[in-house]
């Protein structure tokens, strides 16, 4: 069942998704060597909770954090840890608060300390793949258009795009109707109709497309354990031109200093 949102409901998720936004701005400034994931996902706890929000993934199915924070060749649903941020990684950061009853959720992939060009071109083609999606979700498309448009960007640059997770409808529920995939066939799946809220997430490896999954029942790698790289936004089908919920501006001005 796809339950389209009135505006007020998409406010809301807006409101949500916007709170998710600041809290990735917040430990944006702080991803570098050195520091622990758990150090960051304390953080993130606190500045959602002291911003009258809840983190959404903490429980949610058992996972045991704020934030899945997924360093170098984990994919997603990474669980923060311990372990020493190192020079020359990637992470990747999801985030979903719920507040007045409504989701949001937002990834990033963030560059600790100096990265080699290869890498550095995976965030960059994995974000503009993101966009590429979202100038899909438009009244009238289908689902299928928006996976074609992040499949086809990001195989064009050889690398592989994870089929096992998708992106979905979000609202009242951090999962709703329908999946998005990131790859497909153009004019095939559900049409879009506005007032559809929709998260799309490209997860996208540098080398081979398969996954596995851990014996801690979250933690996903590649296969052939090279990076990869996740970026989300929260969006509202519209006619014309899809709109952004989440937001990154926040995020690039402390990484950009």
């Amino acid at each position: 069942m796809i339950y389209y949102k009135t505006e007020e409901e998409i406010e809301l998720v807006r409101k949500s998704s916007l709170l998710v936004a600041k809290t990735h701005a917040e430990i944006a400034g702080l991803i570098k060597p050195g520091i622990t994931t758990l150090a960051l996902d304390k953080i993130a706890e606190e500045f959602i909770r002291d911003n009258g929000g809840v983190p959404a993934f903490k429980g949610y199915g058992g996972f045991p954090n704020t934030l899945c924070m997924s360093p170098n060749d984990q994919v997603v649903h990474g669980i923060p840890n311990d372990n020493v941020l190192e020079n020359s990684e990637i992470l990747s950061v999801d985030c979903g608060v719920v507040m007045n009853g409504y989701y949001g959720d937002s990834a990033f992939t963030y560059e600790v300390g100096e990265l080699d060009a290869e890498t550095k071109q995976l965030l960059k083609v994995t974000k503009e793949s993101l966009y590429k999606g979202i100038e899909q979700a438009v009244a009238g498309n289908r689902i299928g258009d928006i996976g074609y448009a992040v499949q086809q960007y990001a195989e064009s640059f050889g690398y592989g795009v994870v089929r096992e997770l998708v992106g979905h409808g979000l609202g009242k529920n951090l999962h709703e109707s329908p999946e998005v995939p990131n790859y497909g066939r153009r004019g095939r799946g559900v049409m879009l109709k506005e007032g559809l809220v929709i998260a799309i997430e490209p997860m996208i490896n540098m080398g081979t497309r398969r996954i596995t999954q851990h014996n801690d029942g979250w933690t996903i790698t590649t296969n052939d354990n090279k990076p990869s790289a996740h970026f989300e936004h929260t969006i509202v089908v519209r006619k014309g031109k899809a709109e952004i919920l989440s937001s990154f501006e926040e995020i690039e001005k402390k990484i950009n200093g």
